[in-house]
């Protein structure tokens, strides 16, 4: 069984929350699986983050209960095979437009006849070997999740959906906002209504669907849409969002405050 569709069978009802993770450090990465999250995309497309790297990361969520999902940077399969090799089970395709796309996303997870991934019998997805017939029982365990982009992957949903192998939806809102005319507005009206048919639709044929966003309170507002999995923010957004607060507290503090606190004992901080 996928990990990540074992997560949605049983989320009872409740969106499983993750983070995107692309600081490519897999000391971060282990630190927000502990955190609680329940998943995490490891961003091999808007990150700098190589092969070695990856694995990585992978080893270190593997410490934690995040199930890691792997954004490929683009669907292509030569990438895929290395990604699926190195241990990935899940992979999210970005910008995926049409039927022909998602068809192809999952055969470049699948050995032939029913897919085109190359075979390699001594790799870290098979334990170096040690997988009893893993050649034969790999696809079952492969997790392909698309990501529809565009109003025009929009209009392709129920057809996409319908693929063999895909086994989830992911609306990226950046993205589609800036494709409609909503640079950097991603909860421009126009957009959440437009975000909100494409959940229904999904709801209709029985995919689930997720999206990602910036702040808890733009996630509340994607949860009350109904999406079944949800992300917030990313590892960098969350240290940022975190540093600058901080450095906000800092800056209207006044002596007077500080000298009482030193000498109340009041301070807290990290140790020596």
């Amino acid at each position: 069984m996928n990990e990540f569709r074992q997560l949605l069978r049983s989320a009872g009802g409740h969106a499983p929350i993750g983070t995107w993770l692309s600081s490519t450090s897999p000391i971060v990465a282990e630190a927000l699986g502990h955190a609680g999250f329940d998943w995490g995309v490891v961003d091999m497309e808007h990150s700098p983050l190589d092969m070695m790297p990856m694995v990585q990361m992978l080893q270190a969520l593997g410490n934690t209960r995040m199930c890691p999902v792997v954004r490929v940077p683009w669907n292509d399969a030569v990438t895929v095979k290395r990604v699926l090799d190195a241990g990935a089970t899940t992979l999210l395709f970005p910008f995926v437009q049409d039927a022909e796309e998602a068809a192809r996303a999952v055969a470049a997870t699948r050995y032939p006849p029913a897919g085109h991934r190359g075979i390699s019998g001594m790799t870290r997805a098979s334990k170096f070997g040690t997988v009893p017939n893993y050649l034969g029982s790999a696809g079952s365990g492969m997790g392909v999740i698309v990501q529809l982009e565009t109003p025009q992957a929009l209009a392709q949903l129920e057809s996409i959906a319908a693929i063999e192998g895909v086994d989830a939806l992911f609306i990226g809102p950046a993205d589609l906002s800036a494709s409609m005319g909503h640079l950097g507005n991603f909860t421009h009206p126009e957009v959440m209504l437009t975000i909100a048919d494409a959940v229904s639709r999904c709801k209709a044929v029985g995919k689930p669907v997720g999206t990602v966003g910036g702040t808890p309170d733009v996630v509340a507002q994607y949860r009350a849409i109904g999406f079944d999995y949800l992300a917030v923010a990313s590892d960098m957004a969350l240290l940022m969002s975190g540093a600058r607060t901080a450095l906000r507290a800092l800056h209207v503090t006044n002596d007077e405050t500080l000298v009482h606190s030193l000498q109340t004992g009041t301070q807290t901080g990290g140790g020596a």
